[in-house]
């Protein structure tokens, strides 16, 4: 069995989950990467993606758009802009979402930017054909 560290995901309205996970992939900014107990400890900016968590007992999705990630050996917390449990969500929800990333494609102005948000798209569509 792995071991286990905890996972705490905190966005400006409330803590929105802490359990104790076995292992979160985490939609950073070089790159997706997965944390597991005894992680080096890192500190990553969060790009809009979809962070996936797994419990001893249970696998959640939850959707950020920005954020940062500290990591350390015995925790990782997430500290995110806007975050929603993608099992929760509603499609109006989903909707709204879809709705600002193109809203904030129209306006991004480098590459970088256009990239990130247009990988918040994909992730925000496959959501919303998954809920359908």
């Amino acid at each position: 069995m792995a071991g286990t560290f905890k996972f705490e995901l905190v966005s400006p309205e409330r803590i929105l989950m802490s359990v104790e996970a076995e292992q979160v992939i985490i939609p950073g900014a070089e790159g997706p990467f997965t944390v597991l107990e005894g992680h080096a400890p890192v500190v990553s900016t969060l790009l809009p993606g979809v962070i996936h968590v797994t419990t001893p007992s249970s696998k959640q999705a939850i959707f950020v758009r920005f954020g940062f990630a500290e990591v350390t050996a015995e925790q990782l917390t997430v500290l995110a802009e806007r975050a929603f449990i993608v099992e929760e969500a509603d499609p109006r929800q989903l909707d709204q979402e879809l709705d600002l990333a193109r809203k904030a494609l129209d306006d991004a102005d480098t590459d970088d930017a256009r990239l990130h948000v247009s990988r918040a798209i994909e992730e925000l569509k496959a959501l919303i054909d998954q809920a359908a």
